[in-house]
């Protein structure tokens, strides 16, 4: 299966869901916003959206710096 992951194409084996993607780019246990299709995702929605084929996703992790 195939997604768009920030702008450039992604192959996964299998259906994930949003929080089996942030683990699988070490992601995780860090703050970020995840958009789907364009949309904003809450974080308790990650475990419960799976990805589709030709999906969009947008992921900004938060970082803190000065």
């Amino acid at each position: 299966m195939k997604i768009t992951l920030n702008g450039k194409e992604h192959s996964l084996d299998q259906t994930i869901t949003i929080t089996d993607l942030l683990a699988s780019l070490g992601l995780v246990d860090k703050p970020a916003v995840v958009e789907l299709n364009k949309q904003a995702l809450f974080p308790r929605e990650y475990s419960e959206v799976t990805l589709s084929e030709n999906d969009s996703v947008e992921i900004i992790a938060i970082s803190a710096g000065g």
